[in-house]
């Protein structure tokens, strides 16, 4: 008798890990279908870090709680081999629904800067949460057709980029077993059923703080009186939109954002101060710690230029690194996952501009790490948008709503399959 390949063989005890799936859909999108319904702020997260060790504990892993403030770690051990950390963010954000679905959130709360708010899944972490139990309790079913330890890393805070680092500064690296790679996945709007992926640098940097801009409050008769700090935040977005288009190269690339103005209460009173809440992306270090410095250079000069009566205040807000897939991981990872999934993963040629702390895990280890996309779109509905050449409501709209079927099933598929690209 001729002897199997052995990834052949492979492939065939992951089948019956993959033939599960089908049977386990209603129940996962039961449980989509109420954390999109009951989304959590930013360590907040405690329903649904509560849902998250209960399956655990079902699944027969060992479960700690609290780490990093909300998050959960499940160990699901399997005998010697590789230990694998599968990582799935928590968060929801806050945005106002308005997808007009069924199941749209109705949730409010008070976020990080004391406002209240709604609350939306509007970046798909209820589909990645939902994804990871999914394969955990798979995975716990079919210990035959594996070795080694799973892993499970259930993040709060992602959004503020808080989370991974609050989990290791928790002491994760010291309480938990050294993984052999990290790996992620995140919603997005390519097709539903896709997955794609670029090896080496495959998201910006984020920079995020707020700036405080002082002037010096007066009657709205009496400008004479003021330094109006209106007018200085105002000149002083207009001045930070050069930084972009005057100071980085044609081949580099940076955006500078400012998503917040607030400033004074009353039409005829001129405020005292002014708050601008800034974000700042990047791809190479040295484009960003250009960009953060001619920030701090313009900031300081409209003030100096406004005769404020003190300098600027700066405070971080977060910052996230820039995502880099390790080359030689995430080719086994992709080719594990076609091999036991039949997915076929695509390179994707750009990285992407948007931004992830998932990477802190990998550089705290000093292991690789790999994190890929997968699609909920609707066909038709891209395909229609790409004929028109229109846009889609993309992660952290109010209208972002991933088509449930396939998307739920592909995103199971494609980690499990890599999973099993390093399980022994």
């Amino acid at each position: 008798m001729t002897a199997q390949p052995t990834n052949l063989k492979t492939a065939q005890r992951s089948a019956h890990a993959y033939s599960l799936i089908d049977a386990l859909l209603p129940e996962l999108e039961r449980i989509y279908l109420d954390l999109h319904a009951h989304p959590e702020l930013s360590l907040q997260e405690v329903r649904t870090a509560g849902i998250a060790a209960d399956w655990l504990e079902r699944c027969g892993a060992e479960v700690f709680t609290g780490i990093g403030k909300t998050g959960v770690v499940g160990l699901l051990k399997n005998g010697d081999g590789p230990v694998i950390l599968l990582r799935a963010d928590m968060d929801g954000l806050p945005v106002k629904e308005k997808t007009g679905l069924p199941y749209a959130s109705q949730a409010s709360g008070v976020d990080r800067f004391g406002q209240a708010v709604s609350i939306m899944h509007a970046c798909g972490h209820d589909m990645h949460v939902t994804w990871l139990m999914a394969v955990m309790k798979i995975l716990s079913e079919t210990r035959d057709s594996w070795r080694g330890t799973v892993m499970a890393v259930f993040q709060p805070a992602e959004e503020i980029g808080a989370g991974a680092s609050g989990m290791l500064a928790d002491g994760m690296v010291k309480r938990f077993p050294k993984p052999t790679v990290c790996l992620g996945q995140h919603l997005v709007p390519l097709p539903a059923g896709q997955v794609g992926y670029r090896a080496g640098t495959a998201m910006s940097a984020a920079d995020s703080f707020e700036v405080k801009m002082f002037g010096r409050g007066a009657h709205g008769s009496q400008p004479q009186n003021s330094v109006d700090p209106v007018v200085m935040a105002s000149a002083t977005v207009m001045r930070l939109q050069t930084i972009v288009s005057r100071e980085v190269a044609m081949m580099d690339s940076a955006v500078v954002t400012v998503g917040t103005i607030q400033s004074g209460l009353n039409e005829n009173v001129i405020p005292d101060e002014a708050i601008l809440r800034l974000n700042v992306r990047s791809f190479k270090q040295q484009v960003r710690e250009r960009v953060l410095a001619s920030v701090k250079r313009i900031v300081e000069a409209e003030a100096t230029a406004s005769n404020a009566p003190k300098p600027p205040e700066f405070t971080v807000i977060s910052q996230f690194p820039v995502t880099i897939n390790d080359e030689a991981a995430a080719a086994q990872t992709m080719d594990g996952m076609a091999l036991h999934s039949g997915l076929v993963p695509l390179h994707l040629p750009e990285p992407l501009t948007g931004s992830e702390d998932f990477g802190l895990f990998g550089t705290a280890w000093n292991v690789p790490s790999v994190f890929w996309l997968v699609g909920g779109t609707d066909h038709a509905i891209w395909q229609a948008a790409q004929e028109k050449g229109e846009p889609l409501p993309v992660n952290h709209s109010p209208f972002f709503a991933p088509q449930l079927h396939p998307t739920l099933k592909t995103g199971v598929q494609a980690m499990l399959g890599a999973a099993f690209a390093w399980l022994e």
